[in-house]
């Protein structure tokens, strides 16, 4: 009998171990869809978070860093658009799915409801407004 609990536990904690495996896949550097930013996804206790890491043309015309000047927070204008958190709160919801986060657009200023689902190298973001039908689609690769 006690051999038979100790398999179970042992079971139990070896799906769990792979259950956060799976969850952690996101984990790394992400190339928009138009391959003018980099996105590095981390973890924060068990939420997901993503952060523009890289872009393409960091600086505008004047030769200074570009900034978050459509962010409707008038305070929150004057930052760098490099480094901003764009991903924020995730929780991963098994099949390769996170949800419940939000994603903001800094050429708009917008923050929309996202989810996100990884199929190997491809990350679908899907940002939306009340419900998933009502949104816009974008495949993301994993840089390497």
């Amino acid at each position: 009998m006690v051999k038979k609990i100790c398999f179970a536990i042992a079971i139990a904690l070896c799906s769990i171990s792979a259950s956060a495996q799976n969850a952690d896949a996101i984990l790394g550097k992400w190339l928009s869809a138009t391959g003018e930013g980099q996105i590095q996804i981390y973890k924060k206790e068990s939420k997901f978070f993503g952060r523009l890491s890289w872009i393409k043309a960091p600086n505008n015309d004047s030769g200074k860093p570009k900034l978050d000047d459509h962010n409707p927070d008038k305070n929150l204008q004057l930052r760098p658009i490099l480094g901003i958190e764009l991903l924020k709160n995730f929780t991963f919801d098994g099949d390769n799915v996170y949800e419940d986060g939000t994603i903001y657009d800094p050429k708009s200023g917008k923050t929309y409801s996202c989810k996100m689902t990884l199929k190997g190298d491809v990350l679908k973001i899907r940002g939306y407004i009340g419900i998933s039908l009502l949104g816009r689609s974008e495949n993301w690769t994993r840089v390497k």
